[in-house]
Order: C-alpha cells, then sequence, then structure tokens
C-alpha cells in the first residue's frame, strides 16, 4: 500500500485540523517546500496536498506554494482544494500535480468533472469526504443527503480513476480509519484505485485497510500521526 504523507496548507503553513474544523489548528511549520523535501527524504513515493483556505473560499489560495512543494518534492503530488472551475484545475495541472482533486464540484457540478476527465483523463481525482456515510462539502462545512457510495458510483461511471475517500469523523483524531465505510467505497467503485484518508495513524491501521482485501484500495493519508512523531513513513511503509 502506498502511504501518501499529507501537506495542508492554511496561512502559508503546514497545518492539521481535527476532524476539518477551521478553528481547531495545529501549525507544524511555516515552510512546505521544505516538509515536502523532507518527506522525499524520509522515503515518501507521492505526495497529498490540500489547500486548505481555497477549500473554505472556493477558490485557491496557494497557487505559488504549491508549485514550490511539487518542485521541492521531486514525485508525484496530487492536489486539491478550491478547484471549482476550469482555470483552477488547469493552473494545477501545468503546476506539475500528478493529480488534481476535485472534491465540491464533484456533487455540485457533475458536468464540470466530466469536462475535466474528458480534458484531463487519469490526472482528474475526486475526493469524496463524508461523515456518517453522507458526502460533506465547502470544506466540510455542509453535510449533504448524498450517499458517499451513490457519489463514487457516479464519477467511476465518468471516467475517473482515482477516489481519495476521507471519513470526516475521524480525520485528526489518531482513532483509526473508518474500516466498514472504507470497504463499501472500494465495492461501490471497483474501477477506481481508492485512497483512504482519515484516521490512519498506526501501522496496525494499514494492516487493518490491507485485511479488507479489497484490490483497489491502492493507498492511504496519514498525516497527524506523522507530524506528531506517533510513527514514521519508514514504519508505515513496511507495514
Amino acid at each position: 500500500m502506498v502511504i501518501l504523507p499529507a501537506i495542508d496548507l492554511k496561512g502559508g503553513k503546514c497545518v492539521r485540523l481535527r476532524q476539518g474544523r477551521e478553528d481547531d489548528v495545529t501549525v507544524y511549520g511555516d515552510d512546505p517546500a521544505a516538509q515536502a523535501a523532507d518527506w522525499r527524504r524520509q522515503g515518501g513515493e507521492e505526495l497529498h496536498v490540500v489547500d486548505l483556505d481555497g477549500a473554505f473560499a472556493g477558490t485557491p489560495r496557494h497557487a505559488e506554494t504549491i508549485a514550490e512543494i511539487i518542485k521541492a518534492f521531486g514525485g508525484p503530488v496530487e492536489v486539491g482544494g478550491g478547484l471549482r472551475t476550469p482555470e483552477a484545475v488547469a493552473a494545477v495541472i501545468e503546476a506539475g500535480a500528478a493529480r488534481a482533486i476535485i472534491g465540491s464540484a464533484a456533487l455540485d457540478n457533475p458536468e464540470f468533472l466530466a469536462s475535466s476527465v474528458e480534458i484531463y483523463g487519469e490526472r482528474i481525482a475526486v475526493g469524496i469526504d463524508a461523515r456518517d456515510g453522507f458526502v460533506q462539502t465547502k470544506g466540510w462545512v455542509e453535510t449533504s443527503k448524498t450517499p458517499a457510495t451513490e457519489l463514487a458510483r457516479a464519477v467511476a461511471a465518468m471516467g475517473v480513476k482515482t477516489i481519495i475517500y476521507t471519513d470526516t469523523a475521524t480525520d485528526g483524531m489518531l482513532g483509526g480509519p473508518n474500516l466498514a465505510q472504507m470497504a463499501a467505497i472500494c465495492d461501490a467503485a471497483p474501477s477506481c484505485d481508492i485512497t483512504a484518508s482519515g484516521g490512519v495513524s498506526s501501522v496496525q491501521d494499514v494492516r487493518n485497510l490491507v485485511a479488507l482485501g479489497r484490490p483497489n484500495l491502492r493507498a492511504a493519508i496519514v498525516g497527524k500521526a506523522l507530524y506528531d512523531g506517533r510513527v514514521t513513513l519508514a514504519e508505515m511503509k513496511g507495514a
């Protein structure tokens, strides 16, 4: 399983939020590019970056910083946060992102998602964030009535090849991922590579994900546990 360290950007700094709450922030560093280079040195194969300010505002806020991160990491970087227009997606792709992650717009504007997939193909990923199985949007501020599994099926039918599924109740809580929901997402979109996000904080969590036996469960994103030193990237990769 590929382990992606996470860099969440807020105010130009590396931060982590608890359950996605904008008012519950821990700052881990003020040089995101240096952090990206460090993750690469520690063995990071791919990197997950989210422009939190962009997610809350609905338009990217850290274009220059993200370009620096991509250059510093020197490997595949996926980028999300506020990508709700063709211009925003194009800018991220042109900056060198391996994948542009469309989140809220996947639910709110399926035509935009479809056209993005038509243009960029597998470089478009969809971020599905959910609480209690229902999709959340606008930086997790709004909860829809759409089941996450329903959205997963819909985006897979559009040709999306990568889904990043975040269980927002577990995100930043260090309590382990929502395994049942993770399995349900994998089963709903068997043609997609699925990345688990939210609560993955130990070697055992990675083993538990592998034990689900879902061949399309390709990767896991780890943030707070790495920043807090609870586990190392090498340990996670060895799981």
